[in-house]
């Protein structure tokens, strides 16, 4: 171990002392890096992909080599520095995060070129012009963490080389699942979530639309064979992958006729794109040409909100395309920041010169040797924000956002470091002297921990992988009002909640580029006729077609997968129906329209009542126990509205917290009146005093103890295990049930349980006194509304498990309703009909003199 050890150490120290040596060397011929620098305190890092066409110089063995050449500034990655330099001044203007400590950078174009990219990787380790003895003495502050780089295979090769260094490097954009490899990159995080879960996302939307005969188109890098490895896995748990095509990273003009002959020739209408926009570009064109159309098109995130691909010449053959998008982000005060931007002719701010040019599309007279009688003279004067480009364009912040996160996320890994130099943290005093000495290792450490929140109030934190959490937009390209593209974003994939809701989609918003604007079809072959079977050609491949051979009495079946059952004729696989209790349904209406007219009822008496308050009847039946009474069967009635219509987890939860707690106040307000009968009945005895240890606070406080009882059954039940909507199959093969599953069920056996008990003792206590000879006496009312209400919920037990479906849900909801009509009915009717039709017996007089009468 220690001999590797060793020959690890010596080999990278070789490497980069011969790297710094050909920098110290003063050779004209030298390839010179496009770079952004501004000194400071800890200088972070940067790799970004500004120019994506590289010019190889032509060998000779006669002549010194040329340079290579960067072409091709892309202005939309120009603002990706911009966002990592304006993150960086807004946190040296942040007192709170680093006080006293400067931020400054080294920011590196790596031209979409490998040789270049590992050749900007060690510049940022070892510096470009002095010798590594000098290195720490008078040269540049040295580099502590790195943001970028945005590809794959360059991240790749890069913490080769870092990772030995411990040098931590947050990408924004590198998303290939080989780096989560903590034992290969143990220095490597990420902003941008793993393909692995890019993966996930993507078969979750084919798998929605029940597409099981797919297409793949994958770069021909790590990014895109690594991609095509977790594919291959996940399809085949459910369909077939017809064909895997590799787009070349090197143009190939052969390569790229045979991938479009491929699809054009291919039946499958679903394809599946992971390749980063610069390779799939030039794919795009060629089918463009072709004119291929009648393909829906999946892309993965490095092409989904591409705005030189999404262009109104493209859209007729990849308009409806369904894209993985990074999360859509706001940052506050960019658009300003990115609007200041002027001219510079500082040796080491290059780049701003590129991207003047491009953007204006003139040059500079300093560039004397590029400005010819073509060209336009810049002035430096131009207005940026004159002219509507994707630099200026803050609505679709995407990368950008990951970039802004990422500076972030170092920044609060210094700020950790801080108080670990002021003792707070795991390492020793002397470790931690001086953050402006600080060692990439230390960085490191603390970026495995950082945890925080930032404005628009989303967690930023890392895995045990360096991974980000996974959580997508899923964009769909629509037509515009302007004739343009638009990138619309249409659903959700979030991986950290429950499996079966991961992925939300819009259905309605969605746009289908077919003639029927309905999603397509792709299944592995036509449906066979009834009385044939599919079978695989022996001499071909798994993942080509079947053909339709005869089958007679045949023991090879193909299951369906759960949310699909077969047909009549047995030859295809068809979506199940949905069945809930719907407000368009028959018995959905109707025991809408009984919980309406329930409703109107009791508040139509708790009206009466609040009218007549200060009558004989109403004061002689505790009026305050009737007004809470009324209004709990209101509640009672209301509650059965969240049983009906497609359950989700809100009403799932709902549904029974309120249907167990506005039943458990009726009966409470039923119970203590009940007592107070009995109380008041016992104190006209000679001697007797108990209504005074019975009054209003103890009434009060009676009916708040058993309601707080059932309140903390259902607290305990949500968050243990809450009820949650789920798909039933075990009773119709044709049918999926939607209902509310009630997760925990010693929690719905409480609720109704507690229910069940205080409805027996209130029966109970009005059962014995129910003969006590007094005018007003409502024990007779109560012993016959609470066995009305016995009686129901008895009766609904059996009803309920043996009425399948949607039936279960509706026989539930009519108990409720029954039993909340049978309490409003016998205790109320009877002093409704006195109060309105019988006025005369709503007096004191009437009513003693019935009693003397007696």
């Amino acid at each position: 171990m220690i001999c590797f050890v060793n020959i690890c150490i010596f080999w990278t120290s070789a490497f980069v002392v011969s790297a710094t040596e050909l920098n110290h060397c003063k050779v004209q011929e030298r390839f010179e890096l496009n770079e952004l620098s501004k000194k400071g305190d800890i200088i972070l890092g940067g790799l970004f992909l500004l120019n994506f066409k590289t010019i190889r110089p032509e060998l000779s063995f006669t002549s010194k080599p040329d340079q290579w050449k960067c072409e091709g500034f892309q202005v939309s990655a120009f603002q990706w520095i911009q966002a990592m330099i304006f993150a960086i001044e807004e946190i040296n203007k942040n007192q709170t995060l680093l006080p006293n400590i400067t931020l400054g950078y080294q920011l590196y174009d790596n031209c979409v070129n490998l040789p270049i990219a590992l050749r900007a990787a060690t510049a940022l380790l070892a510096g470009m012009d002095e010798a590594v003895d000098d290195f720490h003495c008078n040269g540049p502050s040295p580099v502590i963490a790195v943001v970028g780089d945005p590809l794959s295979s360059h991240s790749i090769a890069a913490m080769r080389i870092m990772g030995l260094f411990h040098l931590p490097m947050v990408s924004y954009l590198a998303s290939c699942s080989c780096l989560s490899n903590r034992r290969e990159f143990p220095s490597f995080f990420r902003t941008t979530p793993s393909d692995a879960f890019q993966v996930k996302a993507m078969i979750e939307i084919v798998k929605h639309y029940g597409w099981v005969w797919i297409g793949a188109i994958a770069s021909d890098d790590d990014y895109g064979q690594n991609a095509i490895k977790a594919l291959i896995k996940e399809v085949s748990a459910f369909g077939c992958i017809a064909f895997i095509e590799m787009v070349p990273t090197v143009f190939k003009k052969e390569k790229i006729l045979q991938i479009v002959n491929t699809v054009k020739q291919s039946t499958a209408k679903v394809i599946v794109v992971f390749s980063p926009q610069v390779e799939f570009n030039t794919l795009v064109k060629e089918i463009v040409k072709q004119n291929i159309t009648g393909r829906q098109w999946i892309a993965s995130e490095a092409w989904s909100t591409s705005a030189s691909i999404a262009i109104k010449e493209n859209f007729h053959c990849f308009g409806g395309t369904i894209g993985i998008a990074i999360r859509r982000g706001t940052i506050p005060g960019l658009e300003h920041f990115l609007l200041q931007l002027h001219p510079d002719f500082n040796s080491n701010k290059r780049i701003i010169i590129q991207f003047w040019e491009t953007l204006f599309a003139c040059k500079f007279s300093e560039n004397s040797s590029q400005v010819n009688s073509t060209s336009r003279i810049c002035t430096g004067l131009e207005d940026i924000g004159s002219i509507k480009t994707v630099y200026t364009d803050v609505s679709e912040l995407r990368s950008v956002y990951n970039v802004y996160k990422a500076v972030y996320a170092i920044a609060h890994a210094l700020h950790n470091l801080m108080s670990c130099e002021n003792g707070n943290g795991p390492f020793e005093n002397k470790t931690c002297a001086s953050i402006k000495h600080v060692q990439p290792w230390q960085v490191l450490h603390y970026l495995k921990e950082v945890n925080f929140s930032n404005h628009l109030g989303e967690r930023v934190t890392f895995n045990e992988n360096g991974d980000a959490m996974a959580i997508y937009d899923i964009v769909n390209w629509q037509p515009s009002n302007d004739g343009k593209i638009q990138i619309k974003t249409v659903g959700l994939f979030d991986e950290t909640v429950k499996e079966a809701n991961q992925v939300s989609l819009a259905e309605e918003e969605m746009f289908w580029n077919f003639e029927s604007r309905k999603p397509p079809e792709s299944v592995c072959s036509k449906s066979c006729q009834p009385g044939t079977r599919k079978a695989s050609r022996k001499w071909e491949p798994v993942s080509f077609q079947y053909f339709c051979l005869l089958s007679i009495d045949s023991i090879e079946c193909i299951n369906c997968l759960n949310d699909y059952w077969s047909n009549h004729g047995r030859n295809q696989c068809v979506l199940k129906e949905l069945e809930f209790l719907s407000y368009e349904d028959t018995m959905g209406i109707t025991l809408t329209a009984m919980t309406v007219l329930g409703t109107c009822l009791s508040v139509t008496v708790l009206a009466v009542f609040i009218h007549y308050r200060s009558t004989p009847v109403v004061k002689a039946n505790n009026s305050e126990l009737s007004f809470l009474l009324l209004i709990s069967l209101t509640l009672c009635f209301l509650c059965s509205l969240c049983f009906i219509g497609q359950p989700t987890h809100t009403t799932c939860m709902l549904r029974h917290v309120m249907f167990g707690i506005s039943f458990v106040l009726c009966i409470s307000c039923i119970l203590v009146k009940t007592v107070v009968v009995i109380m008041a009945f016992r104190a006209t005895l000679p001697g007797n005093n108990m209504m005074k240890w019975f009054g209003v606070f103890q009434q009060r406080g009676t009916v708040f103890f058993f309601t707080f009882v059932q309140s903390l059954i259902c607290i305990i039940w949500l968050v243990t295990s809450p009820p949650t909507p789920a798909k039933n199959t075990k009773y119709f093969n044709s049918k999926i049930i939607l209902e509310c599953d009630v997760g925990s069920v010693i929690g719905f056996s409480s609720l109704l349980g507690y229910i069940g008990f205080l409805a027996c003792s209130c029966f109970l206590l009005a059962f014995f006194a129910r003969n006590l000879p007094d005018t007003f006496n409502e024990a007779k009312f109560i012993t016959f509304s609470m066995l009305i209400f016995c009686a129901v919920w008895i009766t609904f037990i059996p009803a309920y498990v043996s009425s399948p479906g949607k039936h279960t849900v509706a026989v539930e909801v009519f108990a409720i309703l029954a039993s909340s009509f049978g309490v409003l009915f016998a205790i109320f009717a009877p002093k409704c009909y006195i109060i309105i039709f019988k006025p005369e017996r709503n007096t004191k007089r009437a009513l003693m003199g019935k009693q003397n009468a007696e």
